[in-house]
C-alpha cells in the first residue's frame, strides 16, 4: 500500500465523505416518530439523501424508497469505480457479486418462458453486466450453459464448478451456492494477495461471510432431500468454522446440533441465544456484520472500506424499508426493530 495515496486518495476521500452521510441515530428516531410515508419522505428531505424523492408521485410506496436509495447507492458505486485504477478497479468488480443471483435469476426464467423485460428489471442493477440480455435467446439447457460459460464474468467460477447438466429445477440452488462458494473462496484469495490492511479487514469479512452461508445452508436443507455429502460440498473452505466446524454442520440433523457446533466459537455463541427478546439469528448476522464493516473504517490505506460502505449503505436501505412497511402496514410497535448502524 506505499502508493495509496497516489493512486487512490482521491477516491478514499470521496467515500469517506458518503460514509459520513449514513443516517445517525437521532436521525433514525426522527424517522421512526413519522405517522405517514409522506412524514417520512420530509424526514429523509432533511438527511444526506436531501431531494432525492421530492419528485415522486404522491402517494407515494414503500417500494419507491428501496429503488429510489438502491439507485443512489449504485450511482455512488459507479462514481468511485469510474475512477479506480488497478488493482482497487479489479477488488471493485468482486463487490458486484449480485450478478450471481441476476444469473440464477435469468436462467431460471428463461427456462419457464418467463418475460424477458421483467426478468431484466427484476435484476440487482449493482450485478448487471452488457451480456444479461443474452442469457434470455437461449431457449435450451445446452444454450443457456455456453451462453453463461461464454458471455459473463461469471464463466470462470461456472467451468470450474457445474456442467450443462445441473441447469435444471432440482439443482438451481445448488448452482447459487455453489457459485457463491468459488466466489467467496476466490475473493478471499485476492484480498490475501494484497496483502497489508486489506487481508486483515477483508479477511475477517469474508470468513464471517463465508460462515454465515455454512451455517443458512445447514439450516434451510433440513427436510429436503440434500444428501450430508453434497450439503458438505457447498460450504466455503475459509471461515473459523473450516474445517472442524464444517465437519460438524454437514453432520447436522437438527437445529440443536446446528447451535452446538456454532457455539464451540466464542465470536457465534451469542447468536443462537434465545434470551434476548426478538431478535433472530438472521437479525445477529446482520449486526455483527455491521460491526465488521464498521471495523473498516478505523483501518487506513485498505480497500476494505470500499465494501464496508455498500454492505451498510444496503442495511440502511433495509432499516428504511423496514420503518416504511412499518408505518404502511399500522406496525408501529415493530418499528425499532431494524439493525443499528452508527
Amino acid at each position: 500500500m506505499l502508493f495509496y495515496n497516489e493512486n487512490n486518495g482521491y477516491i478514499d476521500g470521496v467515500l469517506r465523505g458518503f460514509f459520513s452521510g449514513i443516517l445517525t441515530t437521532t436521525q433514525y428516531m426522527n424517522l421512526t416518530q413519522c405517522e405517514t410515508l409522506e412524514d417520512l419522505r420530509l424526514q429523509l428531505g432533511a438527511t444526506d439523501y436531501g431531494n432525492l424523492l421530492q419528485n415522486e408521485p404522491s402517494p407515494i410506496a414503500t417500494s419507491t424508497f428501496a429503488d429510489r436509495l438502491t439507485d443512489r447507492l449504485v450511482d455512488e458505486f459507479n462514481y468511485i469505480r469510474d475512477n479506480a485504477v488497478a488493482p482497487l478497479s479489479k477488488f471493485l468488480d468482486y463487490i458486484t457479486q449480485y450478478m450471481i443471483d441476476n444469473v440464477i435469476l435469468l436462467i431460471t426464467g428463461t427456462l419457464h418462458e418467463r418475460n424477458t423485460q421483467e426478468l431484466l428489471a427484476r435484476c440487482h442493477p449493482l450485478g448487471r453486466f452488457d451480456a444479461m440480455p443474452a442469457l434470455c435467446v437461449a431457449t435450451t439447457v445446452a444454450e443457456l450453459y455456453n451462453t453463461v460459460l461464454v458471455e459473463t464474468p461469471l464463466a470462470p467460477y461456472v467451468a470450474n464448478c457445474l456442467s450443462a447438466q445441473d441447469l435444471d429445477e432440482l439443482n438451481i440452488e445448488i448452482i447459487r451456492n455453489t457459485l457463491y462458494k468459488a466466489y467467496l473462496e476466490d475473493f478471499y484469495d485476492y484480498c490475501q494477495e494484497l496483502g497489508g490492511a486489506t487481508a486483515e479487514v477483508m479477511g475477517d469479512i469474508l470468513q464471517f461471510e463465508a460462515d454465515r452461508r455454512s451455517i443458512n445452508i445447514t439450516i434451510n436443507s433440513f427436510g429436503t432431500e440434500l444428501p450430508k455429502h453434497e450439503r458438505r460440498n457447498l460450504f466455503p473452505t475459509i471461515g473459523r468454522l473450516y474445517p472442524e466446524g464444517n465437519a460438524r454442520l454437514a453432520a447436522a440433523d437438527e437445529y440443536e446440533q446446528v447451535k452446538a457446533a456454532c457455539e464451540v466459537f466464542q465470536e457465534y455463541r451469542d447468536f443462537f441465544d434465545t434470551a434476548t427478546g426478538d431478535k433472530t439469528v438472521e437479525d445477529k448476522f446482520f449486526e455483527h456484520e455491521v460491526f465488521l464493516n464498521r471495523l473498516a473504517f478505523q483501518q487506513q490505506f485498505n480497500y476494505g472500506i470500499f465494501y464496508a460502505y455498500v454492505k451498510l449503505r444496503e442495511q440502511e436501505i433495509r432499516n428504511i424499508v423496514w420503518i416504511a412497511e412499518c408505518i404502511s402496514q399500522n406496525q408501529k410497535e415493530r418499528i425499532n426493530n431494524y439493525i443499528h448502524i452508527l
